[in-house]
Order: C-alpha cells, then sequence, then structure tokens
C-alpha cells in the first residue's frame, strides 16, 4: 500500500514537474523566439542605415567625384593658360634682365657714393669743426706769442745784465776769495813751520839742560799747554778758510742755477770758474 501510495505520489509529482517542464521550455522559446526577433528587427534596421548611409556615402563621392572632374578640367586650363602667360613672362623677363643688371649696378654705385657722400659729409663737419678749434688755438697762440715775445725781450734783457753782474762779481768773488784763501794757507804754513821749529828747539833744550824729571814733566805740561792753544788757533784758521770755500762754491752753484734757468750756457762765460778743494782736503 506504501509502495503504491507512493508510486502514485511519484507519478502526480512526475506529471506536475513535466508540466513545468514543458511550461519553463515553451516560456523560454517565447522568449527566444521574441529576441530573435527583435535581434532581426535590429539588424534589419541597422542594415538599412548603413545601407542609407553608405548610399549617402556614394553619392556624395560621386557629386565630388563629378566636382572634382570640373575642377580638374578647370585647373588643366588655368595651368594651360599659365604656362601660356609664364612663357611670355619668361620673355618679359629674358627682356627686362639686361636693364635691371644696368640698374642694379647703377643702384650698387649710387650705395657707394651715398656712403661715401655721408662720410664725406661727416668729416666736412668734423673739419669744420676742427677748423673752429684749430683757428680759436691759433688766436690764443698767436697771443701767447707776443706775450711770450715780450717776455724773452725783458728775459734777454735781464739776462745780459745777469750776465754782466755775474761775470763782474764772479771776478771780485775769485778775487777776494783767492786772496784770502792765499793769506790763510801762508799764516796756515808759517804756524805749521813754526811749530815744528819750537819743537826742535825744545828737544835741544831738553836734551842740553840735563833737567830732573819733575822739571820735564812740568816743562812737558806747559809745551803742551802751547801746543794745545796752537792747535785750536790752527782749527779755527782751518774752519774759517773751510767757511769761505763753502761760500764761494755755494756762490758759484747759484749763478750756475740763475744762468741755466736764464738758457745761458755756461761755455759763454769765457772762463772757467775756479771751484775750492779746499773742502776736502
Amino acid at each position: 500500500e506504501m509502495e503504491a501510495q507512493y508510486s502514485k505520489k511519484m507519478q502526480a509529482l512526475r506529471e506536475e514537474l513535466d508540466l513545468r517542464r514543458k511550461t519553463e521550455v515553451h516560456e523560454v522559446e517565447e522568449r527566444k523566439n521574441n529576441h530573435i526577433s527583435e535581434l532581426m528587427r535590429n539588424h534589419e534596421k541597422a542594415f538599412n542605415d548603413i545601407k542609407s548611409y553608405y548610399n549617402d556615402i556614394t553619392l556624395n563621392n560621386l557629386a565630388l567625384i563629378s566636382l572634382l572632374k570640373e575642377q580638374v578640367e578647370e585647373m588643366k586650363k588655368k595651368e594651360n593658360q599659365l604656362e601660356k602667360e609664364k612663357g611670355d613672362v619668361l620673355l618679359e623677363n629674358k627682356q627686362l634682365k639686361e636693364p635691371l643688371q644696368q640698374a642694379q649696378e647703377q643702384v650698387a654705385e649710387l650705395q657707394k657714393k651715398l656712403v661715401h657722400y655721408d662720410k664725406d659729409k661727416e668729416a666736412l663737419l668734423n673739419t669744420r669743426a676742427r677748423l673752429k678749434v684749430a683757428q680759436k688755438e691759433l688766436k690764443d697762440l698767436q697771443w701767447e706769442h707776443e706775450v711770450l715775445e715780450q717776455r724773452f725781450s725783458k728775459v734777454q734783457a735781464e739776462r745780459d745784465e745777469l750776465y754782466q753782474n755775474f761775470t763782474k762779481a764772479i771776478n771780485e768773488v775769485q778775487q777776494k776769495a783767492g786772496f784770502k784763501n792765499l793769506l790763510l794757507e801762508r799764516k796756515l804754513k808759517g804756524l805749521l813751520g813754526v811749530l815744528e821749529k819750537k819743537e826742535v828747539e825744545l828737544s835741544e833744550v831738553l836734551a842740553a839742560s840735563n833737567l830732573e824729571p819733575g822739571a820735564i814733566s812740568l816743562v812737558s805740561h806747559k809745551l803742551e799747554d802751547v801746543l794745545n792753544s796752537k792747535n785750536a788757533t790752527i782749527k779755527d784758521l782751518q774752519f774759517q778758510l773751510a767757511q769761505v770755500c763753502k761760500a764761494h762754491d755755494d756762490m758759484l752753484q747759484t749763478f750756475e742755477a740763475k744762468l741755466m734757468a736764464s738758457g745761458i750756457p755756461l761755455d759763454n762765460l769765457g772762463f772757467k770758474p775756479l771751484a775750492s778743494s779746499t773742502l776736502g782736503r
């Protein structure tokens, strides 16, 4: 009974499942058919769109080809016309080439002349400016020349007077200095001779007197005092002689500097001033 019951249930379930399967299969087939129909419609629409698009492109291309053919024909005409014009222009250029070359040469020559003209014009302006400056400098120099001539005349007169005074002063100074130097040298030589003579006489007296050592020492001290006094006198005379010689030499240097400042050569004196050698000795 249970087997029969379950067999019955199984049969009912199997029928129910079979019905459900058929129903689902029917729905799937219906959806498939609908999807196929929709795809076919879409494809047909797309095909029609593509067909119309390409038809439009074809028509446009045909129109463009026709237009381009017309343009090519027109361009060929223009090309022929341009070739003809080119021949005419080449012929005209050939005819104008020689005048153009001549005109270019003339332009180059005129440009050179223009450059030289500008340079000459600038040089002329500079020369005029320099001429004005030179004229002003010439006037200044002429005025300075006149002033210098007057000063030169005055300096010449002063030079002549200075030359005369210098010659006279040199002669007088040389005579005075020579005479004084001679007197001092003679006096110095005389003192030196007397000193030597006194020393010899003193030695002879001391040798002949046979004095005691104490007396000899006293006499020696007195003699040394006398000699120191005489040496001091000799140094004073030598110092006076050196002062006179230095004054003489300073005066010579001063007059030589005056002569050189006045433009008078030393050779024009007619004699060579005597320089003293006492200072060095």
